[in-house]
């Protein structure tokens, strides 16, 4: 049908600029905050990349109900600004007519909102928990970019590498500033080596250089100078897995875990695609606007209402990772209720709509020519 093609056409338009602004605000705020950690050292400079995708990768299903949440809204909205709703219902068609057109057009988005919140989402969030937590098991010299300070991992020594020796693990003049329990010591010294003895413990090994420990000018400050100087090197257990909360957990370990973490993800990630279908459909009666009004009245509504259902999904989930509501009378009640508010607005924009119906309009021409007679 002419009306059916036009009109997923038009919301396929409008979906593909959404998703272009939407996806490009997300990219950037990720970028400037993962580049602020890498500068920070928190993460690996190497890894920034991979870490924006997998940031991307989380924020996507997100993005897409929104997406289909506006695109619908903003075609409706302009069927009626442009008064060809009135042609449409003036020719038979009901406001219920839009559901089919509307369904072929948003199918393919719910199944890709279930497939990234079921697994690409976790797989991502695992990756990046991954890569961030590899960069924190490592030693606190193999941080150390050259010509910057960097702090170790137990906060009471502070790095500085002047240059790296090719792929090696030497260093070139290097400085440490340690506080113990004997007070503030700096170490400064022509190279420096990490080695590993057959117990395990790793350690720093400085050549050539000195020791100053004390407060310059009082009695009790010490000067040495060493051929060969070992430092041990703090380091955290590298047999630790990835951090394994619920959000990066795997859907099926998730429904083999019997916790209230694990339920509350498994009713975030099923909330997903169901509000992304409950929200296209509440766009098609709330689309309806005064043609001699503007329209971003609508818009500011919409969003409103996408926050207050995600949050509302947020607190649930928070009940029930806390204990406090089971899981399963806690999924569907906020989603049952969204529905029925839905059919209330249809039933609404129908009682509405019906005056433009040709029997209706026919009806009115009749009493206007009785009218005239009289």
């Amino acid at each position: 049908m002419i009306f059916q093609r036009a009109f997923r056409r038009e919301l396929i338009s409008s979906a593909g600029a959404t998703f272009t602004v939407l996806f490009t605000i997300i990219l950037t705020w990720t970028l400037i905050t993962i580049l602020g950690k890498a500068a920070g050292g928190k993460v690996a400079s190497s890894d920034v990349l991979a870490l924006i995708v997998f940031a991307a990768l989380n924020y996507l299903p997100t993005i897409l109900i929104l997406t289909s949440f506006i695109s619908v809204l903003m075609v409706v909205t302009r069927t009626y600004k442009d008064s060809e709703m009135v042609v449409w219902f003036a020719s038979g068609l009901s406001l219920t007519r839009f559901i089919k057109p509307v369904l072929v057009f948003g199918t393919p988005i719910i199944l890709l909102t279930a497939g990234l919140a079921f697994y690409a989402t976790p797989w991502a969030k695992q990756k990046s928990s991954e890569y961030v937590d590899r960069f924190a098991k490592r030693e606190d010299l193999q941080k150390v970019a050259p010509g910057q300070f960097r702090e170790s991992s137990s906060s009471n020594r502070i790095f500085f590498v002047e240059a790296v020796s090719g792929q090696s693990a030497v260093v070139q003049n290097v400085f440490v500033n340690s506080v113990d329990e004997k007070g503030t010591a700096v170490i400064v010294a022509s190279e420096g080596e990490v080695t590993q003895t057959e117990n395990g413990d790793r350690y720093l090994v400085l050549k050539n250089g000195r020791r100053y420990q004390g407060t310059p000018g009082q009695a009790d400050f010490q000067t040495m100078e060493f051929e060969r100087y070992h430092v041990r090197v703090a380091q955290q257990a590298q047999d630790l897995d990835a951090s394994q909360d619920a959000n990066a957990t795997p859907t099926m370990q998730l429904l083999q875990t019997p916790t209230n973490q694990a339920r509350a993800e498994i009713l975030w990630r099923v909330s997903l695609p169901i509000t992304c279908l409950v929200l296209m459909l509440l766009a098609i009666p709330l689309g309806f606007v005064n043609p001699r009004a503007g329209s971003s009245t609508n818009l500011i509504i919409a969003l409103l209402i996408f926050f207050t259902y995600n949050n509302a999904v947020k607190v649930i989930e928070a009940s029930v990772k806390q204990g406090k509501f089971a899981f399963g009378m806690s999924w569907w009640p906020l989603h049952l209720a969204a529905a029925l508010a839905v059919l209330v607005l249809f039933a609404w924009r129908l009682n509405v709509n019906h005056r433009y119906h040709p029997r209706a309009l026919l009806a009115s021409l009749k009493r206007g020519k009785r009218g005239a007679a009289k």
